[in-house]
């Protein structure tokens, strides 16, 4: 199991963005972090939608980060480009998604979601000021 190719690029995104004390151009994100710019604006889109991330048009235009690198957790970016996550689909509130129709009353949906509790609050734990402290220390 592993977070999709987006979410590890918009985490190196965000990453490259906390690391740095001025306003970054697209095209210099994309090269630093080696994904291509088409790819970097669409995840960048998502990021300036979700609040992570401020886009500046014109001459003096790029992105910088909407807030303090201490206040970004990697379950902020990760949601801003899956949504929230969930162990399993049978999680996301609808009936329809239990196969067996035991949904509300399952066994496996209760340790699902006591998985997923987990794991949101291990991303939550976790800021990018840490990262970036982590790696200097």
């Amino acid at each position: 199991m592993h977070i999709t190719q987006e979410s590890d690029y918009a985490i190196r995104i965000v990453y490259c963005l906390a690391k740095s004390s001025a306003r970054r151009d697209a095209r210099g994100i994309s090269e630093e972090i080696n994904v291509s710019l088409r790819f970097s604006l669409k995840i960048l889109g998502k990021l300036v939608q979700s609040g992570i991330v401020t886009s500046f048009k014109g001459n003096r235009g790029g992105y910088e980060l909407a807030r303090p690198a201490s206040e970004i957790t990697l379950r902020h970016v990760i949601e801003a480009v899956e949504g929230e996550y969930c162990f399993s689909r049978c999680l996301k509130g609808e009936s329809d998604c239990c196969s067996r129709g035991a949904w509300g009353s399952c066994a496996f949906q209760r340790v699902f979601a006591e998985i997923s509790a987990d794991v949101n609050r291990k991303l939550d734990s976790v800021s990018f000021a840490q990262l970036v402290e982590g790696e200097s220390a």
